[in-house]
């Protein structure tokens, strides 16, 4: 069984000016000089959608009338579509400002309908939207029950998951909210059908007859008779998404609010494409034209993949925290820039008592954003077969092992010296302690460092001393074949 949500933005066109994040105030939308949408203080003002600007300016001079801009509501659609894809990649835009869902498979992994309807609603709220809900099995009844409107102060129900209970909610409602059936008004009220009941209920034949083939496939559709095809939005290859300030910012801290809308677009456009980051990078945007400042760059770079939300904006708002704007910000662009195949974590019969590896990774993680990349290190392994080359210091954010490529080689010593130490030579055995070493194994021939001016030519053997002890010694295969202790074993 399906079922749909369809999220409706009816601020869309106000929040989009200004998001719900900023200063409240009074403010209207206009469209062609007329007032298409009005804040709660406007409203309390007097002003009303459908107002002219000089009605406006007359009944509250300290309304704040904005241009509607069409390209800025096209880019919150699609900021918030690219969210939602984290709950479920079916997703499309529907008409009048509407986002339809499709999580039937995505129901149990949140916790049920109640759950998600929740994880939804924060998301979108976390944008600077304010959000209408419809759920239901058919995506025009959730569309109608979202875009309905509460009767004489009735509580409205707009989710429902069995298709009786669909019928029932949607036989209730007024003809009105049905896009197709409002330009018959006329003779929907003459004949007395006030609801989609009434229409559903006339005969078929005359209902065509006298209306369209539009409106008896939108009741079709919204009632479950009918089919309904959809093409999914496809997210883009790579993901770039900017977001401008409302006002030039001069602290880092404040522009985690615009930040983390970035994030979550991010973390939908992941889950849509099964893919996990290890490199983002948030550029800081600051003055343009003759005065213009080269954008600040804030590289994160993790020690593990990951798309999870808390754990990126940590990170984001703990590398925020600790920069320096040199100029005041106008704009955010955030750009993932190396990307996994995402590799979800099995559950455990027993989990590890000290904390998976993804935990400790997560721990680098942090200690780096905090402390710096450059302060936080960790060992590693280099291709390069001298001991004292073969393990080099790297940041735990970006330590990758690599692999030295030593081939069939002798089990080499947890002790090295710093400094090799030269061994007498006795009958051609070289001693150490209180007696000559014996040759247990061996030898391991090491040749390099041509590249960087220290050649080194050794062949390294285990020997055994009188007591049983080992030792790692080799024998300096130049400069007079010397003999040297390197490594202690345990």
């Amino acid at each position: 069984m399906q079922f749909l949500l369809n999220i409706y933005l009816p601020s869309l066109k106000l929040e989009t000016l200004r998001p719900s994040w900023c200063e409240p105030g009074a403010f209207a939308v206009m469209d062609k000089e007329q007032a298409v949408l009005v804040s709660p203080l406007a409203y309390a003002a007097g002003v009303r959608a459908g107002m002219r600007v000089g009605g406006v300016a007359t009944i509250a001079p300290d309304t704040v009338m904005l241009e509607r801009d069409s390209i800025k509501e096209r880019r919150a659609l699609d900021a918030i579509a690219t969210t939602l894809m984290q709950y479920t990649p079916e997703v499309t835009f529907l008409d009048e400002d509407s986002i339809l869902l499709d999580v039937s498979a995505s129901l149990r992994l949140f916790g049920g309908p109640t759950k998600l309807c929740q994880l939804v609603r924060s998301s979108v709220s976390r944008l600077g939207f304010s959000v209408i809900i419809g759920a239901a099995p058919t995506a025009n009844g959730a569309w109608l029950m979202a875009h309905a409107r509460r009767i004489k102060k009735r509580p409205l129900l707009r989710r429902c998951i069995q298709m009786e209970v669909l019928h029932r909610r949607l036989d209730a409602l007024p003809y009105s909210v049905l896009p197709a059936a409002r330009i018959y008004s006329e003779w929907l009220d003459g004949i007395g059908a006030t609801n989609l009941e009434a229409i559903r209920r006339l005969p078929r034949t005359g209902l065509l007859r006298r209306t369209s083939k539009v409106l008896v496939s939108a009741i079709d559709r919204a009632y479950g008779h009918e089919p309904e095809m959809f093409q999914w939005i496809r997210p883009p290859d790579v993901f770039s998404a900017h977001v401008e300030t409302f006002d030039r910012i001069e602290h880092a801290e404040a522009l985690m609010v615009g930040a983390t809308g970035l994030i979550l677009q991010m973390i939908g456009w992941l889950c849509a494409q099964q893919l996990a980051v290890t490199t983002f990078t948030l550029s800081l945007e600051h003055e343009r034209g003759r005065a213009a400042v080269a954008p600040t760059q804030l590289k994160i770079s993790l020690a593990e993949p990951a798309w999870k939300e808390p754990h990126l904006l940590r990170l984001l708002k703990e590398r925020l925290a600790k920069t320096e704007l040199s100029a005041p910000v106008i704009g955010l662009l955030l750009n993932a820039k190396q990307l996994q195949p995402m590799q979800p974590q099995t559950d455990q019969l027993f989990p590890e008592p000290g904390g998976t590896p993804a935990d400790f990774n997560r721990l680098m993680d942090l200690l780096s954003a905090r402390l710096g990349e450059e302060n936080v290190l960790m060992l590693a392994m280099s291709s390069d077969h001298r001991p004292e080359a073969c393990n080099i210091w790297v940041p735990a954010v970006s330590k990758q092992k690599r692999s030295s490529e030593l081939g069939e080689t002798l089990e080499r010593p947890a002790w090295i010296l710093p400094k090799p130490i030269a061994l007498i030579v006795r009958d051609n055995r070289p001693l150490y302690g209180v007696g000559p070493l014996r040759i247990i194994q061996g030898p391991e021939r090491v040749e390099a460092g041509w590249w960087d001016n220290q050649f080194v030519a050794r062949d390294y053997f285990v020997a055994q001393g009188q007591s049983g002890e080992c030792y790692w010694i080799y024998l300096e295969r130049e400069h007079n074949g010397r003999w040297y202790l390197h490594g202690l074993y345990a």
